[in-house]
């Protein structure tokens, strides 16, 4: 739910990838990497954005799923419009893809960096939860986009929404090494 600038937008997030801290060669928080001005909302409290300017035009948004210190987060993909669409509409300059990849989601609920280190629980940006998805309707495929662990299945998308964002085959999942708060997927 978004209320920036006091006009409100909501949809349902149907795409995410997974970055899994310093041994996640991909993420920004990789061990080559470390601790940075630019990252370091990474390494801040699980359920706050981290936020970041993509290719120096489109602001893109993460939730930190990690304990402070352990810089990980999901990068919200894409998301399912559901109210404000022409709002979303009058940000975004088009009436298409509305919140179809990363950059478009930040354009299209008003994201920018004085969003970074936002807390989700409270206005202007708030993630609430919402509805179900069936058994067996989320698909697993590898990152899009990353030159890095390219073959890591850590992008989740639902089945058949029209709202995802690229190539929607997936593919069988399979281990990777991650280290937030010692999951293993």
């Amino acid at each position: 739910v978004s209320t920036v600038d006091g006009r409100r937008a909501t949809g349902a997030v149907v795409e995410v990838e997974a970055y899994t801290g310093p041994g996640d060669p991909a993420s920004h928080a990789a061990a080559r990497i470390g601790r940075t001005r630019r990252n370091a909302s990474m390494f801040g409290p699980a359920g706050t954005a981290y936020v970041y300017l993509s290719y120096g035009l489109h602001w893109c948004l993460n939730v930190v799923t990690g304990p402070v210190g352990d810089p990980c987060a999901v990068l919200l993909r894409a998301v399912d419009p559901i109210e404000g669409l022409g709002i979303m509409a009058a940000r975004r300059g088009r009436e298409q893809d509305l919140a179809s990849g990363p950059g478009r989601v930040g354009q299209a609920f008003g994201v920018t960096d004085a969003l970074d280190m936002h807390d989700f629980s409270s206005a202007p940006l708030r993630l609430l939860p919402g509805w179900s998805i069936p058994p067996g309707s989320v698909d697993v495929s590898p990152r899009v986009g990353v030159s890095a662990a390219q073959d890591w299945p850590l992008r989740f998308f639902v089945r058949g929404n029209t709202s995802v964002s690229r190539s929607r085959r997936s593919i069988a999942a399979r281990a990777v090494p991650l280290s937030c708060a010692g999951v293993v997927a």
